[in-house]
């Protein structure tokens, strides 16, 4: 008979698992592991248990004083902590080239293959993603948002803009066709500052919480060139003023340190990438309070695989600047600016378990394990302006919490495969 009802107990859970509420989740339960990691203390909570009820965590209690009514589960051997947030990524890019694949297949499509990106995310521990823009001429990820949101499916929670905005000739821009070809850029094509309150207002009307704006050119795309500043002081500063009467933050891609460090001053809320910062845009940042999200591994990820049109100039910063912008971002964190997880890889090409090695590569510029952890969690929570909901174990939050075999602190490469995962308080993976 055991052996019968364990089998049941596998088959009900497997197809549960594949429906699109995730598994069933007892009403109270008590998490209880070996370590708590809540992303806001320096150190890990021992002797502890999460308690929640419904989609929130009710409170931290000591393991030994869990009330009636919950129904423990122990993690022996492993750590929870709170769910991964990914500050900076593109789930519908669903090849590793990415000018050339958004033009060879619909919005639909890209949304199909972005949905199920981002669930494989999930079951991997990313429960909030904030998308930078996407090889989308609609609005993919603004669906998927909203079939997650009204429960048709099972997703992270998505935040972020559908489009970057770019100049003519820019990072968004598609330069390396002849001028007889007429293509929809995979980015937003906006010049001087009445095409650029039009492309925000436009953004907003489809469901865009975040503006990202191409500050500098790029290094994954042809024919433009990342150390430029391609918008002038008035773009930025109309930019600025549109996206501000809509309560909308504003997110700078930005490589140049004149281009950081004008993006700064104009009042963007955080630095996408910044390769080449300096001094005055540490200072800066410090000042204005800016969140950096360097998204270091996709660099890595790429470099010498021959895969993109503009591996040349991917190429360059991974294998001639790397150390030193990798002090730079230590020098960037130990002055105080906020340094976030941002993985920036894309999306279905790429195994799952790859996008928590940004975390790796934040301790190997010199964030100890724990800052490295807090980037990815609380730190992320506060630049999304959703501290209050995610982030952290924290009565009253979401349940947003994962598990991890062992000791993250002492092996970061444990965040590469979790094993157990809850969003608002469902189950999603479990042992």
């Amino acid at each position: 008979m055991f052996h019968l009802n364990f089998l049941v107990f596998i088959v009900l859970t497997f197809f549960v698992g594949l429906s699109p509420n995730g598994f069933s989740t007892p009403d109270s339960s008590a998490l209880v592991a070996d370590r708590i990691i809540d992303g806001i203390s320096q150190k890990p909570l021992t002797g502890s248990a999460i308690l929640t009820k419904d989609e929130k965590i009710i409170d931290i209690v000591s393991e030994n004083s869990i009330p009636d009514g919950y129904i423990i589960t122990r993690f022996d051997g492993m750590t929870l902590m709170p769910g991964l947030i990914n500050g900076h990524e593109h789930p519908l890019l669903h090849l590793d080239d990415y000018q050339n694949g958004h033009l060879q297949v619909s919005s639909a499509y890209k949304a199909l293959l972005g949905l199920a990106t981002m669930q494989r995310w999930l079951q991997h521990g990313w429960t909030t993603i904030r998308v930078m823009g996407d090889g989308d001429v609609f609005y993919g990820n603004q669906d998927i948002r909203r079939a997650i949101e009204e429960g048709v499916f099972v997703g992270p929670r998505i935040t972020g803009a559908a489009h970057y905005i770019s100049i003519t000739g820019g990072g968004g821009d598609i330069n390396f066709l002849s001028p007889e070809q007429s293509v929809i850029a995979d980015g937003l094509i906006a010049d001087g500052p009445e095409e650029i309150r039009k492309a925000i207002r436009t953004e907003i009307k489809y469901g865009s919480d975040w503006i990202k704006i191409m500050v500098t050119g790029a290094f994954h795309t042809v024919g433009d060139d990342p150390k430029n500043v391609a918008f002038s002081d008035e773009e930025l500063s109309a930019a600025i003023a549109e996206a501000g009467r809509h309560n909308i933050p504003i997110a700078a891609h930005a490589h140049a340190a004149t281009g950081i460090n004008k993006a700064v001053r104009a009042g963007v809320r955080s630095i996408e990438h910044g390769t080449y910062l300096n001094d005055e845009s540490i200072r800066l940042m410090v000042r204005n309070g800016t969140y950096y999200v360097p998204t270091i591994y996709v660099g890595d990820y790429y470099a010498g695989t021959g895969k993109l049109l503009a591996q040349e100039k991917n190429d360059d910063p991974y294998l001639s600047y790397r150390k030193e912008w990798l002090d730079n971002i230590k020098k960037a964190h130990v002055a105080g600016v906020k340094v976030v997880v941002g993985v920036d890889l894309g999306g279905y090409a790429i195994e799952p378990h790859v996008y928590a090695r940004e975390f790796a590569t934040l301790i190997e510029a010199g964030l100890s394990p724990m800052d490295a952890i807090k980037a990815g969690t609380s730190v992320a929570a506060e630049m999304l302006r959703w501290e209050d909901r995610v982030g952290a174990i924290r009565k009253g939050l979401l349940a947003d919490i994962i598990a991890v075999d062992g000791n993250p602190l002492e092996d970061i490469s444990t965040l590469e495969q979790p094993t157990f995962v809850m969003i608002g308080g469902r189950v999603i993976r479990q042992p």
